[in-house]
């Protein structure tokens, strides 16, 4: 004797009602949708505005953030300028010369700062070193 889903009176169900799922996924998607720009890597700082083309990388990244402040931060860990050498060391395992570093420092960083920052990460035993800025609107001259 087979196993029947429902009664024999009133047909039974055949079809599995899919509308619940199909809500949890719509919910889903919008929760991902509103979180996703705030994982944004780094600490939030104001980038000066240049007219230069977007940076595309397909390796790993590493991101150096120095907010208004002076202070450096790798991805969102806060760093000592003295300990920078050791930290991107361990994070690249030693061996990080074609793993790319974007800089983010606020404009308002002194420009010897920002040059701390980066012959400290020279130091490190990283290749290539990308500062950051905003995009100008196409047509538009710097401020």
């Amino acid at each position: 004797m087979g196993m029947q889903v429902g009664s024999r009176r009133r047909g039974g169900f055949r079809d599995i009602n899919v509308t619940p799922l199909v809500d949890v996924m719509l919910v889903l998607l919008i929760v991902f949708m509103i979180a996703a720009p705030l994982m944004a890597a780094g600490v939030q700082v104001n980038l000066p505005k240049a007219a230069a083309k977007p940076v595309e990388s397909k390796k790993t990244t590493i991101v150096v953030s120095i907010d208004h402040d002076g202070r450096v931060f790798v991805e969102k860990d806060p760093v000592e300028l003295d300990m920078l050498v050791v930290f991107l060391t361990n994070r690249l395992g030693g061996g990080g010369k074609d793993d790319p570093v974007f800089v983010k420092a606020d404009k308002a960083v002194p420009y010897g700062r920002v040059l701390q920052v980066v012959g400290m990460i020279g130091a490190s035993g990283v290749g290539k070193v990308s500062l950051l800025a905003d995009q100008l609107p196409p047509g538009r001259k710097k401020p």
